[in-house]
Formats: structure tokens, sequence, C-alpha cells
């Protein structure tokens, strides 16, 4: 049984967000400068800042965030958004950073697609039609008003794990079924056609703080993933 709303968008639609989202202000990959920006190294952040997230997953999160910036792949980034699947859906899971004030911004629940999983996801995938949530580091786009309310768009970073978020329609929009009063009246969150959704009480603020070319970065402990990212193991190797 399905718990939600679908989150997807019809290819027509994403054909004419397409055009439409970067009025909006956003930025895609091909609008990406190249060059690197000053991001903070995981010893400049307080263990107080990071609040509830495990130390290991922020530190992958930053050097991920560093090598995209060092790579061209994002230009400045003013946040980044990091969600760690590895934990259960009913326990907060995605935190969003201010890369120039390091400060925690947001500290949020947020659902995974039906593919991947009951309470606790474990497949994730880049292809269509699976409702699966996707790996990786990914960055923001514009924002438009659908299916599921203010929504932003996302474009993967990752070739094999993400790249296919915009024909997916994979976006992150608020949701009725993202909140405390569902998740102890049902035990879990519901879930999505694979976006990252949030609680429509942050949903507009969240997004508005995080839109336009700044990065996400959606985390478990997947060893392909892990071990053959560019992002992650040093940019020595993605330079290669």
């Amino acid at each position: 049984m399905r718990i939600g709303l679908p989150s997807t968008i019809s290819a027509g639609g994403l054909r004419l967000l397409a055009s439409a989202a970067f009025v909006a202000g956003g930025l895609g990959v091909a609008q990406a400068a190249s060059g690197t920006s000053r991001i903070p190294a995981t010893p400049e952040w307080s263990a107080a800042t990071l609040g509830t997230i495990d130390p290991k997953v922020f530190h992958l999160a930053i050097d991920a965030a560093q090598c995209a910036a060092t790579l061209g792949a994002v230009h400045d980034p003013s946040t980044l958004t990091v969600i760690d699947y590895s934990r259960p859906s009913t326990a907060p899971r995605l935190w969003v950073y201010d890369l120039k004030d390091r400060t925690r911004l947001f500290e949020e629940l947020v659902a995974h697609g039906q593919g991947s999983g009951g309470d606790v996801p474990t497949y994730f995938s880049n292809e269509a039609d699976t409702h699966a949530s996707s790996l990786g580091l990914f960055v923001t786009a514009g924002t438009f008003t659908g299916h599921d309310g203010y929504s932003l768009l996302l474009d993967g970073l990752e070739t094999g794990f993400n790249d296919h978020a915009r024909a997916r329609g994979i976006i992150m929009h608020g949701a009725w079924y993202v909140s405390e009063v569902f998740a102890k009246a049902q035990g879990y969150l519901g879930r999505s056609w694979g976006c990252p959704a949030v609680s429509q009480r942050v949903a507009k603020t969240l997004i508005d703080r995080v839109k336009g070319g700044s990065l996400l970065f959606a985390y478990y402990p997947d060893q392909k993933w892990l071990s053959t990212s560019k992002y992650l193991g040093g940019c020595a190797a993605a330079h290669s």
C-alpha cells in the first residue's frame, strides 16, 4: 500500500519546468561556474553546531562538498544539506548547514522513496519507475509550484547514482505524511516516489534557503557508491 502522494512529474511537465525553473533563480549543473570556494573543514565545526548527525557522515559530506567546489561542479555554495538514510524515518535525518557562518539551520524529518524500503531504506536507484531514493551529491536548482506544492528541482552530480534525478522528477517538496504526528501514529513516516519530502510546516522556508546552486548530500553505507564516487576518497582520484 502506498502511503502519501506520488511525487512524480509527467515528461511534458518536466520539459516545461526545465525552462521555467531557472527563471525563478535556480542554477542547473550546466550553469555551475568553475572555480573553488571556501568550505570550512570538519575541525572548524563545533559538536554543538553539528547537532545529532553522525560526525563521520558530516565529514564525508564536507569532503564531497569541498571536492565538488574544487572540480567546478558547483561555485560558492551557501548551504550544505545532508540526509542520512541509514537512520529510521521517525528520527530527524536531514540537516542544513550554513557554509559561510558555520551554523546549523535545520534538523528535520525527511521521507524516502517507497521503493527503497520501510522505516529504514535499504535499496537505492537511479532508474525511472523504481520509486526509490538516490544517493550521492546533488546541486539544488530552481523552484516551482506543482502537484506537490512549492518544490525544489535537484540535479544529481554522480553518474550512475543520481544523474537521472531531473528526468525522474526527483524534487524536494512538503508532504502531509512527514510529521511527528504521522510517525507516532503509524510507527514510520509516509513514503514518496523517491523524493526527499519534508514537513509542510518547514518546506517553503527550507527550500528558499537552499535553492539556487547549493549542495545536498544523501548518504547510506552503500559500498559501491562509497568506493566509486568521484567526490569521496579525495579529489586526486577525481582528477584522473
